[in-house]
C-alpha cells in the first residue's frame, strides 16, 4: 500500500444561506479552516435569488481558494 502526499493548490467551495450574516459566517468558518492547508481567497462571486417555496430571498456564494 502506498501512501501519497499531495498538496491541493486550488480549492472552489459553494455556499448558500437565507440571511446574510450566516452566509458570511459560513464562509469565514472555511477561510480558517483552508487557512490550515495554505489557501488563501482567490475570488468570491455572490448571487441573490428569491425562493418561493419559503418565501424569503436565498443568499448563495462562490469562493475560490488558491494556493498562498
Amino acid at each position: 500500500m502506498d501512501f501519497i502526499l499531495e498538496t491541493m493548490s486550488a480549492k472552489i467551495e459553494f455556499f448558500e444561506a437565507y440571511d446574510l450574516r450566516t452566509l458570511e459566517k459560513r464562509i469565514d468558518e472555511q477561510i480558517q479552516m483552508n487557512k490550515a492547508l495554505m489557501l488563501d481567497v482567490h475570488s468570491v462571486s455572490h448571487h441573490v435569488v428569491f425562493d418561493p417555496d419559503r418565501s424569503k430571498m436565498l443568499y448563495s456564494a462562490v469562493v475560490h481558494f488558491k494556493k498562498a
